[in-house]
């Protein structure tokens, strides 16, 4: 019986050494650097939180936080890394919304998304906009679903490539209404961006940061954000929910995670102190700014938020028949 207890306790995040959860692990953590990686290229949102948060740490601990980015493989190269360390804390795993997606994209990873990781945090959520060509004769998501079922096979959407929000959101739109619309495929955000406002496709889905100067501008049309409720800033756009959509809520999230086994008493150290850090007046002024919403749940809450995440975007991936190219 033995194995089977060790898998309990792993799986419930309690220590199998003498004094069990209780013990004092988390009074000498963090006693040398803590890496912090990030799966992505430096300078993306989910990097500039990591290094947000690694100063804080940094400060409060005393121990250097030192960002590695290990960009690839739609983020499965840094998170295999992070399932390799050693389960002390010392080695953090920024997580985003690819974190979930990627069992459903490859037909196999090199690690187990959820029993590899011990979750700590959800720490922000990023809604995106759906945007359209200003000349498209659509100014509301109800218009634009009307005018995609007159039109079948028409309307076109851009993403920066598969498995992305930009990508996802799309599909998840068509599973929900029905709709016959064509994806275009480009390499990057950039590129997609540009054919919107071209004309080349009719609508995308968009990171709010990234498409408000556009929208501000009058390049493209705004019609809803994908979070259940307005974003905090672009309160002049709907819900998809208000516009006639309930429960499309598609807001990718960034969170960290730890490798599976980690004692309980550093987990608990790791989310108080992220979440300290997320109330702290500038860093919320910063996210909210990009707009970012900030989340700070428990360990619990967030692996229950991943494991519906896996779930979701599965059923996404079979209907739409996505697969990581």
């Amino acid at each position: 019986m033995k194995p089977y207890w060790n898998a309990v306790y792993r799986r419930l995040n309690l220590t199998l050494t003498p004094g069990g959860p209780g013990n004092t692990s988390a009074e000498r953590y963090p006693d040398r650097p803590i890496r912090f990686i990030v799966p992505f290229a430096e300078g993306g949102p989910g990097d500039i939180l990591a290094r947000l948060i690694g100063q804080k740490l940094t400060a409060s601990w005393g121990q250097p936080v030192i960002v590695e980015n290990r960009p690839g493989a739609g983020g499965t190269i840094g998170s295999e890394l992070g399932a390799r360390s050693a389960p002390d804390g010392h080695t953090l795993i920024l997580a985003s919304s690819t974190h979930a997606i990627n069992p459903s994209l490859y037909a196999k990873l090199p690690y187990d998304t959820v029993k590899d990781f011990q979750p700590i945090t959800l720490m922000i959520s990023m809604p995106n906009i759906l945007v359209v060509n200003s000349s498209l004769p659509v100014n509301s998501l109800e218009d634009l679903i009307t005018l995609a079922r007159s039109k079948p096979g028409q309307l076109k959407y851009a993403s920066g490539g598969v498995g992305t929000p930009s990508h996802l959101g799309a599909e998840l739109l068509k599973i929900m209404t029905g709709v016959d619309i064509v994806h275009v495929l480009y390499k990057g955000h950039a590129p997609a961006g540009a054919a919107l406002r071209k004309g080349d496709v009719s609508m995308m889905f968009d990171a709010i940061l990234l498409a408000l100067p556009e929208i501000r501008a009058g390049k493209v049309k705004a019609l809803a954000v994908t979070s259940a409720k307005r974003s905090s800033v672009a309160q002049e756009v709907p819900s998809a929910a208000e516009s006639g959509l309930p429960g499309f809520d598609f807001s990718p999230g960034v969170g960290v995670l730890v490798r599976a086994g980690t004692p309980n008493d550093i987990v608990n150290k790791l989310y108080k102190e992220i979440v300290s850090i997320l109330h702290l007046p500038e860093i919320q002024e910063r996210l909210t700014k990009d707009g970012a919403e900030i989340v700070g749940n428990t360990p619990e809450q967030y692996a229950a938020y991943i494991e519906q995440e896996i779930i979701k975007w599965a059923k996404v991936a079979k209907a739409s028949g996505i697969r990581a190219q």
